[in-house]
């Protein structure tokens, strides 16, 4: 059985490697348990326990079914563990959840009650910034900021550009897959147009974005579907990139592009009003 501090050196390195895990954590106990408060597992993206220990099967079928939730959708969870008769006397069934409490069912002849928080974690998102512009520039410094992992693509000579990033890469060679939600904007600008397009468009990414006109996008998909690029993937890219919201400068534009990343991102996350 893994020790407290084995089970959170393993987070760790799993956090800082960018892979997404779940972290149990038993939170109160009543009656008979087989685990106490205080006892921790990690689960990995598969529903499976990497390290630590939560109790028996008791217990484990509701906390793994919580954090493949948790991980699919980016919410944390607290689960209530409890016999049928206590179920019965608060009026719940299992499965069913109350002020932000799951509920299960406890099948085991021990009867005692286990309350479980699941916390996912989730890598970064990435940003490809593609381009070395006034616009990638800021985009680069905003993203990050707001707690993007950021790589850039540009020409070596042009990567004195930027403040601090999380990645330099020379050219348009972009960065192969990677863990977790990736976002790529090409904000090249007349330099590079076409090279940083087609990178962007072969790389697989939850969002594809060019900072450029209608009419210019319309003329590099012409361009590169002569270079054979399939056009479902020359429809795979949103131009001109960002929220419209009258943006004129580089600064004001990096913002807008910056915002509709941030409304991808949270799409599904956020309470319906």
């Amino acid at each position: 059985m893994s020790t407290h501090q084995d089970v959170l050196d393993l987070a760790n390195d799993l956090k800082a490697r960018g892979e997404a895990f779940a972290l149990a954590t038993v939170v109160r106990t009543v009656s008979v348990t087989a685990a106490k408060a205080g006892a921790k597992a990690v689960i990995a993206s598969d529903g499976t326990i990497i390290s630590g220990w939560i109790g028996g099967g008791c217990a484990r079928g509701a906390v793994l079914k919580a954090a493949r939730a948790a991980l699919q959708d980016g919410q944390p969870r607290l689960v209530s563990i409890q016999p049928k008769d206590l179920l019965d006397e608060i009026g719940v069934k299992p499965g069913e959840a109350r002020e932000g409490i799951e509920f299960a069912r406890n099948n085991c002849p021990s009867q005692g009650t286990m309350d479980v928080f699941v916390e996912p974690v989730l890598p970064k998102p990435q940003l490809i910034v593609v381009g070395a512009s006034p616009v990638a520039v800021a985009l680069a410094d905003v993203a990050r900021r707001a707690g993007f992992f950021v790589s850039v693509a540009a020409p070596a000579s042009d990567h004195g550009l930027y403040g601090e990033v999380d990645r330099l890469v020379d050219g348009y060679t972009l960065p192969g897959h990677e863990t977790g939600q990736r976002f790529i904007v090409v904000a090249t600008q007349g330099r590079g147009d076409h090279d940083g397009l087609r990178a962007a468009l072969l790389t697989p990414s939850t969002y594809t974005a060019f900072v450029g006109s209608r009419k210019k996008a319309a003329s590099l998909r012409a361009d590169l579907a002569e270079d054979g690029i399939p056009p479902e993937q020359l429809e795979n890219f949103k131009a001109p990139a960002g929220l419209d919201i009258g943006a004129i400068t580089p600064d004001e534009i990096a913002v807008s592009i910056l915002a509709e990343m941030i409304e991808f991102r949270r799409r599904g996350h956020r309470d319906p009003a």
